[in-house]
């Protein structure tokens, strides 16, 4: 069976059910929004949430994808860099745990952190510490790291570093994996337009996007953002929330759905999503199916809290990708 490699940001998620929005003003964390902070603002958020429910799991985009694969029984490994400190075992030890291969380097800095503050409403607003995560550099990376993999996923927002990028996926490509993208914000597709256009065309198989980073990749609405994107790529996917999600490949489209849920918190919807639709490309099925299992994960993962579902949740994710496969 094929497997995996992933790459991105080495992040420990720090999930805090908010009672009201009025913590967010005294933070100065505007709400629904993805903030940059130092070391000192985490602290400052973390001692003023300290009576509020909290979970901790390993996290980051591309680890979120690579977790869901390893729960769907792909084998699995991660490159990232972490801090020599508990919030760097804590994310070493879940790999471990979850039968994931750590491919991961030691920075100086403190281990990366990403608090999710989520508002009744279920809106998340992140203040997020990269620490160590954005010490990963092209000198890591070296061919053999690729030696046995199928696929390689790499996050979007590691794309600033393009040196990095651009060495990973030329030793990736050399090893002869599919390699796929998820663009992951808008905002850092906007600031690197012209290097993404050029490594997509040139390297990318496969390019998950949501409606804004679409948007921001083409200037176009979903479905024509879609057409335009798959120009440039085998597969491309535009995910388009409630509504689902739109898939290319040749001339196909394809329209999946939604599964029913009970949203609660839409944190690492789009991540499971691409775990769904990769472990399907594993398995050999037809691109509707593989939407299909992305939108099964994507619509449990938002009836809980955090990115990471527990045992009882995935046997009935591992039921219902059965019957899709079988179907």
């Amino acid at each position: 069976m094929s497997k995996v490699l992933g790459m991105g940001n080495a992040l420990v998620d720090i999930m805090t059910r908010l009672e009201s929005d009025l913590l967010l003003d005294e933070f100065m964390l505007p709400k629904g929004s993805m903030q940059l902070v130092d070391r000192k603002a985490v602290e400052k958020v973390l001692s003023g949430t300290i009576s509020l429910l909290k979970q901790q799991s390993s996290g980051g985009s591309a680890a979120n994808t690579i977790h869901g694969l390893a729960n769907l029984g792909i084998e699995t490994g991660f490159i990232g860099t972490i801090g020599d400190d508990e919030f760097g075992k804590f994310f070493h030890e879940d790999l471990i745990n979850n039968k994931i291969q750590p491919k991961l380097f030691k920075g100086i800095n403190e281990s990366g952190r990403a608090i999710a503050l989520v508002s009744p409403d279920s809106e998340r607003t992140f203040a997020t510490f990269l620490g160590a995560a954005i010490e990963l550099s092209a000198d890591h990376i070296t061919d053999d790291v690729f030696e046995g993999y199928e696929y390689f996923h790499i996050e979007g927002y590691l794309v600033q570093n393009h040196e990095l990028i651009r060495k990973a996926i030329e030793f990736a490509k050399q090893k002869n994996l599919k390699v796929s993208l998820d663009l992951a914000s808008f905002n850092v597709v906007e600031a690197n337009l012209d290097f993404l256009k050029d490594i997509i065309k040139k390297h990318v198989d496969i390019v998950f996007a949501n409606e804004e980073e679409a948007k921001a990749f083409t200037g176009l609405s979903p479905i024509d953002a879609l057409h335009e994107i798959a120009k440039h790529c085998e597969i491309a996917v535009v995910k388009i929330g409630k509504n689902g999600s739109l898939i290319k490949k040749g001339d196909t489209v394809h329209e999946v759905g939604v599964i029913k849920a009970n949203s609660i918190d839409t944190t690492g919807a789009g991540d499971v999503y691409a775990s769904g639709f990769i472990y399907g490309l594993v398995k050999g099925l037809p691109l509707n199916k593989c939407g299909e299992i992305g939108a099964v994960l994507s619509g449990k993962v938002i009836e809980v809290i955090g990115a990471k579902m527990d045992v009882p949740t995935w046997d009935i994710i591992r039921g219902m990708v059965s019957d899709i496969q079988n179907t």
